[in-house]
């Protein structure tokens, strides 16, 4: 008996699908917009090679990087609770993908910063501008020039991980699909719709960041 199969459910639920997708870009326009700030500081950090904070800086990104990002969400969500820090889940998901995303993006950044020619600084330094000012009006703006296709591809997989955030129930898209295709029993509908939303959200936002890439950091504009 063949498979009979049905999108009623899908257009009957689309409110609730629509407001997964909401909760899925809130989540991810936190976390990056967090992550991104913690990645220039920890490039900072990592390529000037400030030694006070240069030991803490590596043990934080070899801790994230070789560990689920389920388990970090688990450790922020139940593990701080213990130390009486208590977070709602969805403040909970934000800094889970900002400690992650941070990571990535240090190591990310500080590539790009140490691929350009040291004349750059050096030129900065002799116009009398201090470290600061020569990272952020010298050397930021080349350095993510040449790897912003590589921050773009981990902004990407940072809101493809947003659906693990369903398992502290943040109803985010994942966990709406879930709850329908309880009720529904209509996995495949349910699930396939899921994935290409997922996969359109996925395209847009990579096609904007390299979009916005183009315009504002290459071009020098805003």
């Amino acid at each position: 008996m063949g498979y009979q199969m049905s999108w009623e459910p899908i257009g009957r639920n689309l409110a609730s699908f629509a407001f997964g997708i909401a909760v899925t870009l809130f989540l991810t326009a936190g976390g990056v917009s967090l992550g991104m700030c913690v990645g220039v500081l920890g490039a900072v950090v990592r390529f000037w090679r400030v030694r006070i904070w240069r030991g803490a800086a590596a043990v934080y990104i070899e801790c994230i990087r070789n560990t689920p990002f389920l388990l970090q969400l688990y450790f922020v969500f139940f593990g701080l609770p213990s130390l009486g820090i208590l977070l709602p889940a969805w403040l909970a998901s934000i800094l889970a993908m900002t400690l992650n995303l941070g990571a990535y993006a240090t190591e990310i950044i500080r590539a790009g910063l140490e691929s350009l020619p040291r004349g750059l600084s050096e030129a900065g330094f002799s116009l009398g501008m201090t470290r600061g000012q020569v990272f952020r009006h010298v050397l930021l703006r080349p350095a993510l020039k040449t790897v912003w296709p590589a921050i773009c591809g981990q902004i990407v997989i940072v809101m493809l991980g947003t659906s693990v955030c369903s398992q502290i129930a943040v109803k985010e898209l994942s966990y709406m699909a879930n709850l329908l295709q309880s009720s529904t029993f209509r996995a495949f509908e349910i699930y396939l719709f899921t994935t290409v939303a997922y996969l359109v959200l996925a395209v847009l936002t990579r096609r904007s960041l390299l979009a916005f890439g183009d315009r504002v950091i290459a071009r020098g504009r805003g």
